[in-house]
C-alpha cells in the first residue's frame, strides 16, 4: 500500500512539471488583432491575470508569440 501512495505522489509531481504558469504583465490594448487573439487563446483577458497551462508545443508557440507581454514560470 505504501508503494501505491508513493506512485500517486510521484504522478502529482510529474503532472505539475508539465504545467506552465503564465501571467499577463503588459496590456493588449493597441496591439495587433492576432496578438489580442493569442492572449485570449491563452486565457489572459486582464492585466496581472495568471493561468496555469499544459506544457505543449502549441502553448509554447503562443507564449513565444507574446513573450514580451507575459511572465512565465515553470
Amino acid at each position: 500500500m505504501n508503494a501505491v501512495n508513493d506512485f500517486t505522489q510521484l504522478k502529482r509531481v510529474v503532472a505539475m512539471a508539465d504545467m506552465i504558469k503564465v501571467t499577463l504583465v503588459k496590456s493588449g490594448i493597441g496591439r495587433d488583432k492576432k496578438i489580442r487573439q493569442t492572449l485570449t487563446g491563452l486565457g489572459l483577458t486582464k492585466l496581472n491575470k495568471t493561468v496555469i497551462l499544459k506544457n505543449t508545443p502549441a502553448i509554447r508557440g503562443m507564449i513565444n508569440k507574446v513573450s514580451y507581454m507575459v511572465r512565465v514560470e515553470v
